[in-house]
């Protein structure tokens, strides 16, 4: 393998995927959703980085073509099951996720299954599209972590009745919280629709490189 930065940089995002759930066991929330999202989208920069850089560079090498869709999977599973747990299995976001992380594990055995014709199943437009639909998807629910917590900060030793009076308008809002429970509100619906789409073009994909290997399936006939 030679260190190139293109090589590097997928190195680092690959270490940065479960540096996002690790941001959960030694902080405190909301300081672990905003560290997570910090650590998260700098990491998804890096895929667009370290390949337009092994491109400009002419660093493109078999180690970066082989761990670069390994960061990727490895960044969004885990992100994925830090997110289905903090939602307290929410089914909105418990089914499309399922289904990516099934895809990608689909997927991953397909490639093993092939093997030296694994190239066959080369990356598409489409399949470049549904990591940046996760990619955002994910961020986004990561913010919607964050807004609920700050909410949880700013309503510490109110009642029920309180919070619901600001709420709803009858009682003056001094902390912000008619704000923050719309930008949560907000960007869990945004995030739960991205993240279905992100589902729908996983399985697409899926289906494609199941199709493309079906020829290899074929079982030959034995000569009598």
């Amino acid at each position: 393998m030679k260190w190139t930065i293109p090589n590097i940089l997928t190195i680092l995002r690959l270490l940065a995927a479960p540096g996002v759930a690790v941001m959960f066991l030694y902080y405190n929330r909301p300081w672990a959703d905003w560290l997570a999202l910090v650590l998260f989208v700098s990491a998804a920069l890096t895929d667009w980085f370290d390949g337009y850089l092994a491109r400009l560079w002419r660093q493109e090498s078999k180690f970066g073509a082989m761990l670069d869709p390994i960061a990727d999977k490895a960044m969004v599973v885990i992100a994925l099951l830090v997110i289905t747990g903090f939602s307290g299995m929410n089914p909105w976001i418990l089914l499309p996720s399922t289904l990516i992380m099934f895809r990608e594990v689909f997927v991953s055995g397909l490639r093993e299954f092939l093997g030296a014709t694994a190239g066959t199943l080369r990356v598409t437009r489409l399949a470049k599209w549904k990591t940046t639909a996760q990619m955002i998807a994910i961020a986004v629910l990561f913010g919607t972590g964050i807004f609920g917590h700050m909410m949880l900060d700013r309503t510490f030793g109110m009642d029920d009745a309180t919070i619901a009076g600001i709420l709803e308008g009858e009682i003056e809002d001094t902390v912000g919280l008619r704000s923050l429970d719309l930008y949560a509100w907000l960007s869990w619906w945004l995030g739960v629709c991205l993240l279905w789409i992100a589902a729908a073009l996983t399985v697409l994909t899926g289906w494609d490189y199941f199709r493309k290997a079906l020829p290899y399936f074929e079982e030959e006939e034995v000569s009598k």
